[in-house]
């Protein structure tokens, strides 16, 4: 190929040469030579893909190859088409059996339609019974889902009428409360179709779910007393199905308030067998030991038997409270309170007849007030509890507590009626009498066990002012009529000394301002008595009783006190030396009661006052004397001390 191209630019440069030599510019051949110089081959594909194809067979480029090319070129287009007639001869008949087979196709085709529209012709009015009848299947089956529906909305199924329509005997359990639920939401629902047009339907399976209703509840409610019956054991476990039933049996008040008698009931027979087999038999095995064990000591026996009870109604209270937890009445609290109240009723009787015994054996005053004080305490405990004084539980220890109360205030007033039908005289020291003591030995016992009582502080504040009158008022008067027949400074020093041991007592104890005051005044009053007698006393051992009267009586138009009888100069300055006497010992004139006397801080005041009642009568004495109006001569050497100075002396 290669060389090809050497030769034809050889000969193109020939040819351009003679081409100059022999320049003729119409000559066609220059023209067509022109034409191929100024070809460009880079841009001609078509001549790119012939010499391309050219290049395939045109291997030889010899002057011979070159001559016979164009006969080599026809020959092979030649061949060409040859092999293209051939192959197109196959296709043509491929084509052709096609052509054959869809000419069959098309008359099978053509059949077939004919074939189809007749028949179509034939089974017109079928296909149209055909679509109505799917049209109305259709329409009974959206009417089969409908009935499906309501079916479902208001009819129970067999598993559910089965389990509402039960044996009598058949346990109640979680699928009885969903189906009864169930049968409740339909009676609720059906209410809808009565707005409707169907009514007819609506009345009738309101009147089925009705009857169904009722049915549930007096199975529910028998199953509910069975249970409620077998709870008879001192300790019950209320399962969670029958407070379920309690819930459900709510809507039925009839059937709601007989379930609870009869968990009343038997609750009640289980308590009080428990409450006598604790008072007889005691605990397993002996332990705790009967109640009955210790009647001998009252306050232990009630203290027992009262505190099983508050144990015992607590717990009732905490099954009652298991047993209606799910319950929604408003006056369910009402129920409780109500079912325990009388399940505490049967422990009432043999209750009050023990605890009525150990009162009427009169234990004492003390021991009864103790007993009242424990009833009124467990009384304000247990209503905590039972939520209502009317309970008979309740009304019971009230009345104990009454009728302890009421024997401990007899066994007071028969003490105090003892005491003043035997009055007692005072002792020669002129202390407390010994009937005296003993009853405030009882009223410190009795105000002990008040103070370390448990009842509240406003019903212990209450009940105070009552004991101490009829305690304290009785003493007092007993006091004054044993003092009646002593003399002033020996009553004056018994009646403080009784006052004084009164006071000491009753200074331990609260609630007792009032007559602390009441005690403090009277010692006062007996106290300014014994200051009296003790500054008489005093005067009149140091010679000054009769002056100091005479200046007390003396008057202007009497004259002078100088004139008096003894009471010239020479008797006074004699009663002067005998109370400088005093003056230099005055601790050696006290009067002898007030040795007996208990207190020494009532003593110290009684000499203490009764020195400056003295000091005051030497001052008035000294004040007449040293008086010119009187007529005494030389007063200084009279009167040799100041009242200053006597004051100073006896402080």
């Amino acid at each position: 190929m290669a060389d090809a191209k050497q030769e034809m630019s050889a000969d193109n440069s020939t040819v351009l040469q003679n081409a100059n030599a022999h320049t003729q510019p119409n000559n066609p051949l220059s023209r067509k030579l022109n034409k191929i110089l100024e070809t460009r081959l880079d841009n001609d594909k078509e001549m790119l893909e012939a010499l391309k194809a050219l290049s395939v067979f045109f291997t030889d480029n010899s002057l011979r190859t070159r001559r016979n090319l164009r006969g080599d070129i026809e020959r092979r287009s030649l061949s060409i088409n040859e092999d293209f007639a051939r192959i197109f001869k196959d296709v043509k008949e491929a084509l052709e059996s096609v052509n054959e087979d869809v000419q069959a196709m098309s008359l099978c085709s053509e059949e077939m339609t004919n074939r189809l529209k007749a028949a179509k012709e034939q089974t017109q009015d079928l296909i149209v019974k055909t679509n109505k009848l799917q049209g109305e299947n259709h329409r009974l089956e959206l009417r089969a889902q409908v009935a499906q529906a309501f079916l479902a909305k208001f009819q129970l199924s067999n598993e559910e009428m089965a389990r509402l329509r039960g044996d009598r005997d058949a346990p109640i359990t979680e699928d009885f409360f969903k189906a009864l639920s169930r049968v409740k939401r339909i009676h609720e629902d059906v209410k809808v179709l009565l707005r409707t047009n169907q009514q007819t339907a609506g009345l009738e399976i309101m009147e089925q779910m009705a009857v169904l209703q009722e049915t549930s509840y007096e199975q529910l409610y028998r199953w509910a007393q069975n249970e409620c019956r077998g709870l008879t054991q001192e300790s019950c476990d209320i399962c969670p199905v029958l407070a379920q039933a309690m819930e459900a049996l709510q809507d039925r008040p009839v059937l709601y308030k007989y379930t609870l008698d009869e968990f009343g009931t038997a609750r009640r027979c289980a308590v009080v067998r428990g409450f006598i087999d604790a008072l007889t038999r005691g605990g397993l095995g002996g332990t705790p030991r009967p109640i009955e064990m210790h009647s001998h000591d009252p306050m232990r026996y009630v203290g027992d038997m009262l505190a099983w009870l508050h144990q015992a109604t607590a717990s009732e209270k905490e099954h009652l409270q298991a047993l209606l937890k799910q319950v929604t009445l408003p006056a369910v609290e009402e129920n409780l309170q109500e079912v325990v109240g009388h399940i505490t009723e049967g422990v009432c009787r043999p209750l009050k007849v023990r605890i009525e015994q150990v009162i009427v054996a009169e234990p004492g005053a003390v021991l009864l007030y103790k007993l009242s004080n424990l009833l009124k305490f467990y009384h304000h405990t247990i209503s905590s509890i039972i939520g209502t004084s009317v309970a008979s539980l309740l009304i019971t220890i009230e009345e104990m507590h009454i009728l302890s109360k009421k024997m401990f205030f007899n066994s007071l007033s028969l003490h105090a009626s003892r005491l003043m039908d035997k009055v007692e005289l005072p002792p020669v020291d002129l202390g407390p009498t010994a009937s005296l003591t003993q009853t405030l030995s009882l009223l410190r016992e009795v105000l002990a066990s008040h103070d370390s009582s448990v009842v509240p502080l406003d019903a212990r504040q209450a009940d105070f002012a009552q004991v101490l009158s009829c305690i304290l008022d009785p003493l007092l008067q007993l006091c004054t009529v044993s003092a009646s027949n002593l003399g002033t400074a020996d009553m004056a020093t018994y009646m403080v000394n009784s006052l004084y041991v009164m006071k000491t007592t009753l200074a331990l104890f609260e609630f007792t301002d009032k007559r602390l005051e009441m005690l403090e005044f009277q010692i006062d009053a007996h106290l300014d008595t014994l200051i009296n007698e003790q500054a008489s006393y005093v005067l009149t051992r140091a010679g000054l009783s009769y002056i100091y009267s005479c200046v007390q009586q003396h008057s202007a138009e009497q004259g002078p006190l100088s004139l008096l009888p003894s009471m010239e100069s020479s008797s006074v300055k004699a009663a002067m030396v005998q109370f400088d006497r005093y003056l230099s010992s005055p601790d050696t004139l006290v009067m002898p009661q007030l040795n007996f006397l208990l207190s020494a801080a009532i003593k110290e005041q009684i000499f203490r006052q009764s020195t400056n009642l003295v000091c005051r009568a030497y001052g008035e004495v000294y004040a007449a004397l040293s008086s010119p109006a009187n007529s005494y001569k030389d007063p200084e050497n009279l009167l040799p001390r100041s009242p200053q100075q006597v004051q100073t002396l006896l402080s």
